[in-house]
C-alpha cells in the first residue's frame, strides 16, 4: 500500500502531493487511487467521513492535489476553480532545447476518446476548446530543460499535448512522443504549487509539493 504523503490537513480539507501512477477518484477498476487512501485516513479520526473531489492530476503526474472534507468548502473550491482564482504552477522535464526561453502558447484542443489523449487542431470547431499555457526555461541537468509552466485554462491534457505540439513532449511521454525512457505509468510533469485567492480576502494561500525523488528532478536550482 503507497504511503500517504500530506503536505497540509485542517478541519475544511487536506491537501496531498500524489505519487504518479494513482488515479485520483475512486474507481472500481483500481484497488488504491488518492481518493480511497484519503478516505482511509480519514477513517482513523471520523466514522464517517465526507470526502469531495475539488479536481484531478493524470495517472501519470504526481504533486498537489486538494480534497474537502465538507461539503462546503467542496462548493467554495468549484467556485475558485470556475471564476479562476487558483494558479497552478507545474515543472516539466523536456529533453529538446526550447525555441525560446519563455513564451505562451494558445491554442485549440479537441479530446480524443478513441486513443485517450487530446489533439491539437488547427482552428475553432464545434468540439474544439482553446488553450493557454505560459512556460520558462528555470533550469537543466544531464537528462534535460526544467519548464515551469502556468496553464490559464483546465484543459485534458493541456500541457502534455501543447509541449509536444512545439516539438517539446514532455520525458517519459511516450504517448506525445517522448523517445526518452521514465518510470512506469509516469512521466516528468509535477504539479508544483497550487495557490489560491483566500474567499474575503487579497491573501492568497500556497501549498508546494517536493519534487519527486529520482535522478531526474536533481536541478541545482530547486
Amino acid at each position: 500500500m503507497p504511503k500517504l504523503d500530506i503536505l497540509h490537513e485542517n478541519n475544511d480539507y487536506i491537501v496531498i502531493n500524489k505519487t504518479a501512477g494513482l488515479i485520483s477518484e475512486k474507481s472500481s477498476y483500481e484497488a488504491v487511487t488518492i481518493e480511497s487512501l484519503v478516505f482511509n485516513h480519514l477513517l482513523k479520526s471520523k466514522r464517517n467521513p465526507y470526502l469531495g473531489i475539488i479536481h484531478r492530476l493524470d495517472r501519470v503526474t504526481s504533486g498537489v492535489i486538494i480534497l474537502a472534507k465538507k461539503k462546503s468548502i467542496l462548493v467554495a473550491f468549484n467556485d475558485l476553480f470556475s471564476s479562476r482564482k487558483v494558479q497552478k504552477t507545474y515543472l516539466a522535464i523536456v529533453t529538446t532545447k526550447p525555441p525560446k526561453n519563455k513564451g505562451n502558447l494558445v491554442n485549440f484542443l479537441v479530446k480524443n476518446t478513441k486513443e485517450k489523449k487530446a489533439d491539437i487542431v488547427p482552428s475553432k470547431s464545434k468540439n474544439a476548446l482553446s488553450c493557454m499555457l505560459s512556460y520558462q526555461v528555470i533550469d537543466k541537468n544531464d537528462f534535460g530543460y526544467l519548464l515551469e509552466v502556468k496553464p490559464k485554462t483546465g484543459r485534458f491534457h493541456q500541457i502534455r499535448a501543447q509541449l509536444a505540439n512545439i516539438g517539446l513532449p514532455i520525458l517519459g511521454d511516450q504517448k506525445y512522443g517522448s523517445e526518452q525512457e521514465y518510470f512506469p505509468l509516469s512521466v516528468c510533469l509535477h504539479a508544483w504549487k497550487l495557490t489560491y485567492q483566500i474567499p474575503g480576502s487579497k491573501e492568497t494561500q500556497t501549498f508546494e509539493a517536493p519534487l519527486p525523488k529520482n535522478d531526474f528532478w536533481k536541478f541545482s536550482s530547486i
